[in-house]
């Protein structure tokens, strides 16, 4: 039994090193297969880090130390309301990190504005974020680049780093006009690739007035003495009968905000794919089923010298995985290259405006695109196996 498994592997092995060497006489076929599942696996990956990139700058900007409070019902901020009252009420409730200046947390005005694109000059629109002095603190990982933070009560702005490199006329020391009002870029900051590098932040006070809000908000943003803190902090809020308002986690809710992009992005990524993997496949078809028809003679000579059949089906795949295999590395490491850390931006159907994000070739995303080449490459190598197997000796031996 041993012996026999030994035959087998050394005929195994004999057979597909025949076989890759014979490689340089057809360069030309297996070549453009191998670019064939490139380009399928090149534009999988690409696609699919816009929509790991989008995802990714959304859920860094989580902290599940963080609590966000809304109006109930509302599916994002922009469509929320909490009236000034509200907002004290809220800030008095239990579970809140409370410093000597009081409780650590932000209320919060969102709005967008209209700014042309650096890249094409369409206008689109920018998220415009009132906050307080607090908002550095309660989202933490706020650093600035470049500049100074805004001064409260004046018309300065400071903006993230995204933003500034996506949309004109957000250098700093620029003036901005915005409807009446004019405000200056003092300073611009990062959030460690997230969410508020996206936005442009001001002092909630100046735009209230700006935008005529009197004495309202649309969020509170709250930093929990612990994690755990937030079953305390969202019963208590929800009990209370002067308030009618949703408790989420800044995670839970930045999750939810990148649901509709990330699947729209992953579902079209995936159709285009195995749209090109269909032609792929056809390519590896071609490649392996001309191999074998060039190798007829060969086979035939081996069958004759006792090798039997399945050595010869499982060298046919090995060669056509070989070639999938080194396509997709290939068109992997071009997207890699190419692709991560691009920077660009997209709108986020929650709340109707832009968020620049960076394409994000992850090791997964990878690992994914050298599957799909390896299921190329087995399809496209079993039925030109399954032909070479079936191949009458007799026959096969007369055009010797």
């Amino acid at each position: 039994m041993r012996c026999s498994l030994l035959n087998w592997l050394s005929q195994v092995g004999s057979v597909t090193r025949m076989s890759l060497q014979t490689l340089s006489e057809r360069r030309g076929a297996a070549a453009a297969a191998a670019f064939g599942i490139a380009g399928v696996v090149g534009v999988f990956v690409a696609v699919l880090s816009i929509a790991e990139g989008f995802r990714r700058a959304l859920l860094v900007s989580g902290n599940p130390g963080v609590a966000l409070v809304m109006r109930a019902g509302s599916d994002s901020e922009m469509m929320s309301f909490l009236s000034g009252a509200e907002t004290r009420w809220i800030l008095d409730a239990p579970g809140l990190t409370r410093t000597e200046q009081g409780p650590l947390a932000s209320c919060q005005l969102f709005t967008v504005i209209n700014l042309p694109k650096r890249s094409t000059g369409t206008d689109a629109n920018v998220p415009l974020r009132g906050v307080d002095a607090a908002a550095f603190d309660v989202h933490g990982d706020v650093r600035i680049l470049a500049g100074r933070r805004f001064i409260p009560g004046r018309n300065e702005i400071i903006v993230g780093r995204g933003a500034a490199h996506e949309f004109a006329g957000l250098d700093l020391d620029a003036i901005l006009q915005v409807g009446r009002y004019q405000w200056t870029v003092v300073g611009l900051f990062e959030a460690g690739g997230g969410l508020p590098e996206s936005e442009i932040w001001t002092d909630a006070v100046v735009l209230q007035a700006a935008y005529q809000r009197g004495n309202s908000f649309q969020s509170v943003y709250a930093r929990l003495e612990t994690p755990e803190a937030f079953a305390v902090f969202e019963r208590h809020l929800e009990r209370d009968p002067r308030l009618i308002v949703k408790v989420l986690r800044q995670t839970d809710y930045y999750a939810e905000q990148s649901t509709t992009v990330y699947r729209l992005i992953t579902g079209l990524g995936s159709l285009i794919a195995a749209l090109m993997a269909t032609g792929a496949v056809f390519g590896a078809l071609n490649t392996m089923y001309s191999a074998v028809a060039t190798r007829t003679r060969e086979i035939a000579t081996l069958r004759a010298l006792g090798f039997g059949a399945s050595p010869i089906v499982i060298s046919i795949l090995i060669e056509s995985l070989c070639l999938a295999l080194a396509g997709g590395v290939f068109g992997g490491s071009v997207a890699y290259v190419v692709f991560d850390g691009y920077r660009a931006a997209t709108i986020n159907w929650q709340s109707f405006s832009q968020v620049a994000f960076t394409f994000d070739v992850t090791p997964r995303l990878l690992l994914q695109g050298i599957l799909w080449a390896t299921l190329i490459g087995l399809i496209g190598g079993l039925f030109p196996a399954i032909r070479a197997a079936r191949i009458p000796l007799a026959r096969a031996l007369r055009e010797l």
